[in-house]
């Protein structure tokens, strides 16, 4: 049983190892440039999705970040800031949201309609995709693009779930594609 609890235990400190490993190595791509990160907006009020009603430029109609999301887009740009990574430009849903997260967190931010969310209008779904597919994959350096979004847009386009605030981080390939080099998560 002792040894069972033993081994038990360092699977879980080599798992840990191999996520803070996996880590370093994404740090070290955003800080040679050419990257492209897609990043869930942070932590917002209960609920999924939006009010029944609810109007882009309107946030009061919206469902947006929490005081523990604007604190979480704060630490996020202090840890790219440590790490000196660059950003070239910062594009974002038009979603209140997702402009706070990219404002608090980076400082700046464009908004960018094809990030916006097709949660509610499923038909949307291709055109957003494809352009943000296309987006990532013209992209090359030197620095990085950070592209705010939703968890919708991010599962369509990297093929990868996201919590509040992660960060997925894609690298454009000379053939018109990218490969997905990993997720982050600073929270």
């Amino acid at each position: 049983m002792y040894l069972m609890l033993i081994r038990l235990f360092l699977v879980f400190v080599m798992l840990g190892s191999g996520q803070a490993f996996a880590e370093s190595n994404l740090w070290r791509l955003l800080e040679k440039g050419g990257q492209v990160m897609v990043m869930r907006h942070t932590s917002t009020e209960s609920g999924i999705g939006d009010p029944p009603g609810f109007r882009l430029g309107d946030c009061a109609t919206q469902r947006n970040l929490s005081e523990a999301g604007r604190i979480e887009a704060r630490e996020v740009g202090a840890a790219f800031a440590r790490r000196g990574i660059i950003l070239e430009r910062v594009l974002s849903s038009e979603w209140c949201r997702c402009l706070e997260t990219a404002e608090l967190a980076f400082g700046k931010t464009q908004p960018w309609e094809p990030a916006n969310s097709f949660f509610d209008n499923p038909s949307e779904r291709l055109a957003r995709t494809e352009a943000m597919r296309q987006r990532v994959a013209d992209f090359r350096g030197p620095s990085n693009l950070m592209i705010v979004t939703h968890q919708v847009n991010i599962q369509a386009l990297a093929g990868v779930n996201t919590a509040m605030s992660e960060i997925v981080v894609l690298t454009p390939d000379l053939n018109g594609g990218f490969k997905f080099a990993g997720k982050l998560r600073l929270n």
